[in-house]
């Protein structure tokens, strides 16, 4: 597929061939006319993304590529996209504007146990390119508080149940997760008493 997106402002500071996180998907410029940039997607990526479903002028997040010595805040977000959620509930706390209050968001994902199985509470999750901090877990889902900044300045300020997002889970916790599962017996599930068991 080919994606075109008007970066606005943004475009200043690109050139054919870097990197940009559109809705949370790693993508590279192929070309740049003025503030339009043209991306080649990957069917691999539209498998595993919400990128194929995007319509003419619909809204995404755009973040550039961090340079080495920039300012870290926040968790690693690489662009690589682990699957998707759904949006399963939106719970807002205050109104827009009113008596100075901004509103804040509590929304749950629905996603599926392999992505949930890289997770953990008060650990870090990117959404649809966002990062944020997991409040709440269960079986199938896993909820965030969102900031009004974050309603404003992203899509999720207009998100609506039954939305799907794209899903990148910590590369600390898949990394920690993976070498665990090699020196675990293969029948020995990784679970939260065994882990304590090992000193974590």
């Amino acid at each position: 597929m080919r994606l075109a997106v008007d970066l606005g402002k943004l475009a200043q500071e690109c050139q054919i061939g870097d990197s940009i996180a559109i809705n949370g998907v790693c993508l590279t410029i192929a070309q740049l006319r003025g503030s339009l940039a043209e991306f080649n997607v990957s069917g691999e990526t539209l498998t595993k993304s919400t990128l194929g479903k995007l319509k003419s002028s619909s809204p995404v997040n755009t973040e550039l590529a961090m340079k080495a010595a920039d300012r870290f805040g926040g968790h690693f977000v690489l662009g690589h996209v682990d699957g998707t959620a759904t949006i399963k509930t939106i719970e807002r706390q205050g109104q827009f504007m009113v008596s100075g209050v901004e509103p804040f968001a509590d929304i749950k994902f629905a996603a599926n146990p392999q992505l949930l199985a890289q997770m953990v509470v008060k650990g870090s999750v990117a959404v649809d390119g966002i990062s944020l901090t997991i409040a709440n877990m269960n079986e199938d889902s896993f909820s965030v508080s969102i900031i009004p900044e974050t309603l404003k300045k992203t899509t999720l300020g207009a998100a609506k149940i039954g939305d799907t997002v794209n899903i990148e889970t910590d590369i600390l916790v898949k990394t920690i997760k993976k070498q665990l599962e090699k020196i675990l017996p293969q029948k020995q599930s990784l679970t939260a008493e065994r882990l304590k068991e090992l000193g974590f």
